[in-house]
């Protein structure tokens, strides 16, 4: 299994070299795992929890077996395993589990591999696996377990070993009366959680190191100077609690706590001899600054597929197209690279086993071996692959750490039946400086509205956008005090989108406020563009044969005027795979009550418009459009070890399940564009999917799939068949530009 890890600690002692542990080849599973042998004092073993960032039910899992603490492999590991851990270590139930050391690399024994429980086990000792000690695994593959807060009642051990000196949370306190009202605070006294107030770290030796570590943590890319004697003279009149000295960090680490430091005792009152608190100042990337513009940085990576800023899989650029990188010995270190690069933070989560998404073009890196310090993702060593290599399935993606600006507390939610929906209640101020909570005009509100008010919500993506809504009144807000809102859907908070300057809401009853219905996962359609390439041919077809076509709406508007049933019309036929690579099942919006029925092809159509196909020119004009009014979705294959949900027959359930396809081939009705009008010529065939944003989607970019085309009034060729977002700006410049003009630019 692959691995990921990055340096950590027991708070208390352990000092983390930088230098990494030296790679072994990946765990290979035993036909037939035997139980653990069995030890007198199984229900006496002692787990704790550790690691860092964390709270106290969850951490890496450790083991006290022979007078020695030592930890568990990921491989086999399973939520049957968190369960009987959790169940030991006093908490009712598991709620999830980690892999690759996110909660950083334990040290010592590895003492369990390939574990498996049942679930019902009463210690983790009672369950299969290799045996004690005997494992091929390095402490980047170490699992963790995250538990339900809330206690066995009765059980008197806790077994959770409370660490005195542990460091979770830091901020930076800004001094400066303007930076105190500004966010993201990017320059201040550093401090950290202590009991419950906050206390200083000592200055005295203090490194760049250190400071690059903690701007990481707090979502900065880098750190810069300051003014230091400002500070001296300022900290000189406060009164100080010095908790952390002797810091000293590497630089790579993702957490201030995976460094090697000290702590004062209990009463957190020594002095600082020699020094004064730490100040920090960061350099925020350019998503923060504050109208930042000019000249925009050409970027070689990318996240896709995320619902929330900084977060998704990771892509990066090769000769003019994006690619996946494989999650073999992905970890945080290289995950780090890839967010300062884009301007966050260090790495809150490396990800494995495409959690973001599954990506469609080629995979370009595998064992990607980045040390912390390289300013791109292509300057770390990495293995160039075959397709036996990794499947998308393996797709790597990345969680980073983001500047805290505040956002999600102007914005909240009324009267929906979980947290996930509701009424959208902004905060504005009025004429006269007071500030109010209000409504948002539902007119204009739109699924891209809906995305950005979930992100602004961190709640994921947005499922659905209620111009109307029926929520419970749960906070007596009645009135609108925004219209007109338009977004583009890529905006951090609702303040960046366009709005009415005055209110303008011809509906302004309570009903008729915008609402959202967010969720974590969201669907993600895209089409297989090689397949259209390679099974795209002409057909002239009699009238006679149309009728069920023309009564659909799949001919152009000149076959109304045609000599029926005389004559033909010239078809342009391609098959049209649609793969769901999202986390959940794309579904009509529209209920089975307002589906429509088709005589003529013997079943209901979900939605009003699934697809666009159309034939456009230079300037980006349509010469054609085989408009698809509407489909019967169903899941036509799915991948190995996938079961089909959703078909047409029988009134069925409608839709396409992650990890299927649902299959028009070239010869079923209106799987074509009406040519019969087109001259000869160069033009651009495209094909959007879910063009009105009607169902959610995790990624509307890549909806849309583009092919040169040469028609010479004969034949047709397709080239350069490719989803929406597969290519470069440059590339897809020089794609525009195909038929020889300057202005192609395709909405």
């Amino acid at each position: 299994m692959s691995g990921r890890g990055h340096l950590s600690l027991l708070f208390f002692l352990a000092v983390c070299s930088p230098r990494y542990l030296a790679q072994t080849p990946p765990a290979t599973l035993r036909p037939s795992p035997s139980p653990s042998p069995s030890q007198p004092q199984t229900e006496r073993l002692k787990v704790r929890l550790a690691g860092f960032p964390r709270k106290h039910n969850e951490g890496r899992v450790e083991l006290f077996y022979k007078g020695e603490w030592g930890t568990i492999c990921d491989d086999d590991f399973s939520i049957s395993n968190a369960n009987v851990l959790c169940r030991q270590l006093g908490f009712v139930e598991a709620t999830g589990w980690t892999h690759s050391a996110k909660y950083g690399k334990g040290q010592g024994k590895i003492w369990l591999d390939n574990v498996q429980c049942g679930g019902g086990e009463r210690s983790i000792a009672a369950c299969k696996s290799r045996g004690w000690g005997n494992s091929d695994c390095t402490h980047d593959e170490d699992a963790g377990v995250v538990c339900k807060d809330e206690r066995i009642p009765g059980f008197v051990d806790t077994n959770v070993i409370e660490v005195e000196n542990k460091l979770e949370e830091v901020r930076l306190r800004a001094v400066v009366a303007a930076a105190k009202k500004r966010l993201p605070v990017t320059e201040g006294v550093l401090e950290v959680k202590y009991k419950d107030g906050w206390a200083q770290v000592c200055d005295a030796g203090w490194t760049a190191k250190n400071t690059r570590v903690v701007c990481g943590m707090l979502g900065f890319p880098q750190e810069k100077k300051f003014n230091k004697n400002f500070y001296r003279l300022f900290l000189e009149r406060q009164k100080n609690v010095y908790r952390v000295h002797s810091v000293a960090c590497a630089g790579t680490e993702v957490h201030l706590a995976a460094c090697p430091m000290e702590f004062n005792g209990p009463n957190g009152t020594a002095s600082c001899r020699g020094g004064s608190p730490v100040v920090v100042s960061c350099m925020p990337g350019p998503l923060f600054v504050r109208q930042h513009g000019g000249f925009k940085k050409k970027s070689t990576v990318r996240l896709k597929g995320g619902a929330r800023l900084g977060e998704g899989r990771v892509e990066v650029l090769k000769s003019g197209e994006w690619g996946s990188v494989c999650d073999d010995r992905w970890n945080l270190q290289s995950a780090s690279v890839v967010c300062r690069e884009l301007g966050f933070g260090s790495a809150k989560e490396a990800m494995t086993g495409a959690r973001m998404g599954q990506g469609v073009g080629p995979i370009y890196m595998n064992e990607v071996k980045c040390s912390g310090y390289e300013r791109s993702i292509w300057k770390c060593p990495f293995k160039n692959i075959t397709s036996e290599d990794c499947q998308h399935t393996e797709d790597a993606a990345v969680r980073c750490n983001v500047p805290y600006m505040g956002l999600e507390n102007s914005i909240r939610l009324g009267g929906g039946r979980t947290r996930y929906e509701g009424r959208v209640e902004v905060l504005g101020v009025d004429a006269n400086g007071t500030e109010g909570w209000g409504l948002i005009c539902g007119e204009t509100w739109t699924t891209k509205e809906a995305i950005v008010a979930c992100r602004q919500l961190g709640l994921g993506y947005a499922n659905q956008a209620n111009q109307e809504t029926w929520y419970w009144d749960s906070s007596n807000v009645t009135e609108m005090i925004l219209s007109g809102v338009k977004c583009t859907g890529n905006e951090m908070s609702l303040t960046q989108c366009q709005r009415h300057k005055t209110l303008s809401c011809q509906k302004a009853a309570a009903k008729f406020a915008a609402g959202v219905i967010c969720s974590e996962t969201a669907s993600d359609l895209v089409l297989n563009a090689t397949l259209v390439q390679q099974s795209v041919y002409i057909e002239d077809r009699p009238l006679h044969m149309l009728y069920c076509a023309a009564e659909e709406d799949c001919l152009s508007k000149t076959a109304a005027k045609a000599n029926w049933p005389y004559g033909h019309r010239r078809l342009l036929r391609f098959s049209s795979q649609i793969h769901n690579i999202g986390r959940a099942d794309f579904k009509p919006k529209a209920g089975r009550h307002s589906w429509v029925w088709h005589a003529c092809h013997g079943h209901y159509h979900s939605m009003d418009i699934f697809t666009h196909y159309d034939l456009l020119n230079a300037n980006g004009t349509k010469v054609a459009e085989g408009h698809k009014a509407s489909f019967c979705l169903e899941d036509s294959d799915c991948e190995e070890g996938i079961s089909k949900r959703y078909e047409c027959a029988n009134f069925g359930d409608q839709g396409i399940t992650v990890g299927c396809w649902d299959m028009y081939r070239h010869d079923i009705d209106c799987q074509w564009i009406d040519i019969t009008d087109v001259k000869p010529g160069n033009y651009i065939m495209q094909v959007v999917i879910n063009p009105n944003l009607e169902v959610a989607e995790s990624d509307f970019t890549n909806n849309a799939m583009k092919c040169n085309c040469k028609y010479d009034g004969h034949r047709i060729w397709f080239h350069n068949c490719h989803v929406g977002d597969a290519f470069s700006e440059e590339a897809e410049r020089r794609f525009d530009k195909y038929p020889g003009q300057l202005n192609n630019q395709i909405s």
